[in-house]
């Protein structure tokens, strides 16, 4: 069976959120990540030391899977798994910013989202111009379009200067540099972290 076939029987199935062509790369498609069945793959990205900003090094894959199972129960945060014709390219973590930390440390305003991006490494053909911009355009697409938000907010780590770089470039505008407060609870703990806010009105990717 052709790959052509094989990804044509496995969009039958997939409930995409999200679909789009990325010119000179293929199908975009996006799904709600399967805490279990994409454990696998996101554990093999979070451990990487070019993910350490995720905060999910040292986790195990039942740990991961764990995490994200915790997540799927949640009404304030959701998970989705990109892929670029049946192949997973990258993970996305939506919220709402009144609902987290991020909330303490910015005025939140009406139609506010936030999003947490990760993508996957290069894969056998090596890094591909324009990859990167193509796959956070679905993103944004998705966030701003389909959800129909008005603006995203994103707070990497201030010393992840490649990602900064990669928002600024996608049309982000730089806000402040805050301290995110420590999260200490029985479900979840998240340490205290530096982070570069950075916003996208809709109007400046879809005019």
């Amino acid at each position: 069976m052709s790959d052509q076939h094989v990804h044509a029987d496995y969009a039958h199935y997939v409930h995409y959120v999200h679909t789009e062509h990325a010119d000179g790369f293929g199908t975009v498609g996006i799904r709600p990540l399967d805490a279990e069945g994409d454990a696998d793959v996101v554990h093999g990205w979070v451990r990487e030391e070019r993910a350490a900003f995720w905060g999910m090094n040292g986790l195990t894959r039942d740990q991961v899977a764990e995490t994200y199972a915790h997540m799927a129960g949640l009404d304030t945060h959701h998970a989705f798994l990109a892929e670029l014709d049946g192949t997973p390219v990258g993970l996305l973590q939506t919220y709402e910013p009144a609902e987290d930390r991020v909330g303490e440390v910015y005025e939140v305003e009406s139609g506010d989202i936030g999003v947490h991006v990760l993508l996957a490494p290069a894969g056998a053909r090596g890094a591909r111009p324009g990859w990167s911009a193509a796959l956070m355009r679905a993103f944004a697409a998705y966030v701003l379009l389909g959800l129909d938000r008005r603006r995203v907010v994103v707070d990497p780590d201030v010393r992840n200067e490649k990602a900064i770089a990669r928002f600024l470039r996608q049309g982000f505008e730089a806000g402040p540099p805050v301290t995110l407060p420590e999260i200490d609870l029985p479900d979840v703990y998240l340490p205290e972290k530096k982070a570069q806010l950075a916003f996208l009105r809709r109007e400046v990717l879809f005019p």
